[in-house]
């Protein structure tokens, strides 16, 4: 598959998307103006979380040791949910590849349960592991305005209120209005399988989603009204909120009945974003997947959107995820053979001064490896080599 076969079929997306090469091209001549002094970065690290479970739960001792054996001393679990990569626990919506779904007492679930957060933090200290990060649910998105909403707003800033008390400073979060698109596979490398996605060309026909019909105007004001009244808590109370973007970015508006933030352009949407409420605790789960999904050429437009935000503190935990292909066609691979350049992505990282952990996100499956450990092992492993890399270039 070639990026130009499907830039030229979904001419409207792309255009969006490509328009965003040019002005973001000239952001990062206008934040590299001034030489930025290349040097080593010790803080930045790999992570794991929910993507990948050994044994019977996120901390239990198994996946606390797998973890650790992999190098990985940084862990942010789901404390809601037991999701992996994509399955769920009875009941709730439908599965969400890449392990987001609403709870399954509808949008009034999601409160943090304080002794089990204690309880994680508890089973992560008698390790040695470092409870870096929580995953919050994504009910709130798809409530309209109404005391509803402003009882799960008040909701969230008690979670991060808890999210305080034992000690954690990330709570991450995923918009998503409508469940992540996955609609085809493709033969992998060895006998693995790659997930893929293909507009489909009579997606006007896809019945409308869970959050019904949603317009570009009322998903940016839940967004707003969001950060307005979160984004102070998370100061007062020293929690970075961490946005996830939908996956896939760049669908058409009114596929299933939603405008979605991150469309037309992905690049546009993020620093937008982050003007909203200009906080360093307003920022970003960035999703290096997830933009070259959105992307038309993502050596050219993911790199400077990444200076950027990562030069205003706003980056504060990096998915590394890869893939073929780009914006409405794409597929998930392993991390060595995506489109992104991530060795130059870990250099800006490095020279920025980006302090969070970088994990692997979304690995093939295959018959051998049905848990993806395998997998998320040889994703651990090559991250831990490309920090290594960046750092030897440099004293």
């Amino acid at each position: 598959m070639r990026r130009r076969d499907f830039g030229k079929t979904l001419l409207g997306c792309a255009v969006g998307a490509g328009l965003e090469v040019s002005g973001l091209a000239n952001l990062a001549s206008a934040q590299t103006s001034k030489p930025r002094l290349a040097r080593k970065n010790t803080l930045m690290h790999v992570g794991a979380d929910y993507h990948v479970i050994e044994g019977d739960g996120v901390t239990s001792r198994e996946n606390l040791e797998y973890n650790l054996r992999c190098g990985v001393m940084h862990i942010s679990p789901d404390p809601d949910t037991a999701v992996i990569d994509g399955m769920r626990p009875p009941g709730g919506s439908p599965p969400a590849k890449g392990g987001d779904f609403i709870p399954a007492d509808g949008p009034s679930g999601g409160a943090f349960d304080l002794d089990k957060l204690k309880r994680m933090r508890d089973d992560c200290d008698k390790v040695g592991m470092t409870l870096e990060g929580f995953r919050m649910d994504s009910g709130y998105i798809v409530m309209k305005p109404g005391p509803e909403r402003d009882r799960k707003l008040d909701q969230t800033i008690e979670n991060i209120r808890k999210t305080s008390l034992v000690g954690v400073g990330l709570i991450s979060q995923h918009w998503t209005m409508i469940p992540i698109r996955r609609n085809g596979t493709e033969p992998g490398r060895g006998d693995s399988t790659y997930q893929t996605f293909t507009l489909e060309s009579d997606w006007k026909s896809l019945p409308v989603g869970i959050a019904g019909r949603v317009s570009s105007e009322e998903y940016w004001e839940r967004i707003t009204t969001f950060l307005e009244r979160v984004i102070p808590a998370c100061k007062e109370y020293n929690v970075k909120m961490a946005n996830h973007p939908y996956d896939p970015p760049g669908l058409p508006y009114g596929y299933e009945g939603v405008e979605n933030f991150d469309s037309p352009s992905i690049f546009a949407a993020y620093k937008r974003y982050e003007k909203i409420v200009d906080s360093p605790y307003n920022g970003f789960q960035m999703d290096l997947g997830v933009l070259a999904e959105g992307s038309t050429d993502a050596n050219k437009q993911i790199p400077p959107l990444v200076e950027y935000l990562a030069e205003r503190g706003k980056i504060h935990q990096i998915h590394m995820r890869a893939l073929h292909g780009g914006l409405n066609h794409f597929a998930e691979v392993y991390p060595d053979e995506g489109v992104l350049d991530l060795f130059r992505v870990v250099r800006i990282l490095r020279d920025t001064g980006f302090s969070g952990g970088i994990l692997p996100d979304h690995m093939p499956s295959s018959p051998g490896d049905p848990k993806k450990l395998q997998a998320f092992a040889f994703g651990y492993g090559y991250l831990h080599a490309l920090i290594n890399a960046a750092n030897s270039e440099v004293g």
